[in-house]
């Protein structure tokens, strides 16, 4: 299953009006620097206290299609 690596940085607010359905498309970056787009829903399963901050993968289909995210270590998490 294709992925990429994304960063996404979204306060609670920001988070909010995603989940309120003013939002229905999150943009972000991928690490390699291409824009990239995903369902704002995608967002319930990573949403923490203060937003959803890091680096996420997400896996797509080979049509594109998006399909689950999960987020990535810290490197400080690493060590």
């Amino acid at each position: 299953m294709p992925t990429i690596d994304v960063i996404i940085e979204l306060s609670h607010d920001a988070c909010l009006a995603h989940y309120e359905g003013r939002a229905g498309v999150v943009q972000s970056r991928s690490l390699d620097g291409r824009s990239v787009q995903f369902p704002a829903e995608a967002l319930r399963r990573v949403v923490a206290r203060d937003g959803v901050h890091g680096v996420f993968r997400l896996y797509v289909s080979p049509d594109g299609r998006f399909e689950g995210i999960r987020r990535l270590p810290d490197a400080s998490d690493r060590s």
